[in-house]
């Protein structure tokens, strides 16, 4: 799946309710999600891990598409001019 696949079926799934939770929530829950990851990269196992990444990713997608941005276009400088 490409990423702009991923805006597209969470935009499809969550979409209204996700506008409806707003930004500030999103970010709450997409941190909340990235402590859920680190604690399964500790201790975890590798599906939990996948798991965790999953979410992390919806999570993410989510937030892009309430901004109305595009994770290809955010990778890009990774592409053209990596950090």
């Amino acid at each position: 799946m490409q990423l702009a696949e991923l805006q597209a079926l969470m935009d499809e799934l969550y979409g209204i309710p996700d506008r409806e939770r707003g930004v500030p929530a999103t970010v709450a829950w997409l941190c909340e999600e990235l402590g859920e990851l680190a604690q399964a990269v500790r201790k975890g196992t590798r599906e939990q891990q996948l798991h965790e990444l999953g979410d992390v990713l919806a999570w993410l997608a989510s937030l892009a598409n309430q901004l109305d941005l595009s994770l290809d276009e955010a990778v890009d400088r990774y592409v053209d001019n990596p950090p």
